[in-house]
């Protein structure tokens, strides 16, 4: 059986988030990047987990990015996967990602496709679902769980109020989130074996990308905290009325 893991680097989640160029473009002055949270805890570690107790599944780790990705892909690798595959595009358009990934899958033939529920600094949660659409493939998203017995996979996802258990076969897709398995620390071993595992890097494939970035915003800084005396009650209820909904 052969995963397929989807993995992006993103900014590490205390990183100082600043634009340039007019607001235009992400300023990555200072930035520590890490392997995208949803992709790097749940996806891969329970890819992992599968690995483990059936050691014929191979793990293959895939992202769209160009060069400097690569210390990521390496660590994702010290994790345990088994291969790296680098399309060498960069783009912020969910579409165009979606689309080479399908197409990475669609030459691998793999069994499963995991991703993160979505990524700490576009938050779009939509590649999953058009890799799935591409592919022609079921797709499971918000899991929270995920059983294998043969080509039969059972996943449990949230829904509203509840839990959602789907019975699946393979080929399919799965959308990861909390749940799903622990974070996990490469130790020494896989870090000097990451060195010398493959990392094939590949052209995208020519597609029209479907959005473009025309600026990005700060949200307004937070409004200083007011105190209010505890036997100042017509003073609290007059700020609760005039400006609580604004804060």
């Amino acid at each position: 059986m052969k995963i397929l893991v989807c993995i992006s680097k993103t900014p590490d989640t205390t990183s100082k988030i600043a634009f340039k160029d007019g607001n235009t473009k992400f300023d990555e002055s200072g930035v520590q990047w890490i392997i995208n949270p949803y992709d790097e805890w749940y996806s891969l570690v329970r890819a992992l987990e599968l690995k483990e107790k059936d050691t014929s599944i191979v793990v293959h780790l895939v992202t769209v990015g160009l060069a400097d990705n690569d210390p990521i892909i390496r660590k994702a690798l010290a994790l345990g996967g088994d291969e790296a595959i680098r399309i060498n595009a960069d783009s912020s358009d969910s579409y165009f990602i979606a689309a080479q990934i399908a197409e990475v899958a669609k030459q691998g033939g793999y069994d499963l496709i995991f991703t993160g529920k979505e990524t700490i600094d576009y938050n779009g949660s939509s590649v999953g679902a058009t890799v799935s659409e591409i592919l022609d493939l079921p797709y499971v998203s918000l899991a929270t769980k995920f059983e294998l017995n043969g080509t039969i996979a059972t996943v449990n996802r949230e829904i509203e109020g509840g839990e959602e258990v789907d019975e699946v076969s393979l080929p399919l897709i799965v959308c990861c989130q909390k749940g799903m398995a622990e974070q996990r620390i490469p130790n020494m071993r896989g870090i000097m074996a990451a060195r010398t595992k493959p990392l094939k890097v590949v052209e995208p494939i020519v597609i029209d990308t479907l959005t473009n970035v025309i600026s990005f915003e700060l949200p307004p800084a937070k409004a200083g905290v007011k105190l209010v005396a505890p036997d100042n009650v017509a003073e609290l209820v007059r700020l609760l009325h005039e400006e609580a909904k604004a804060i």
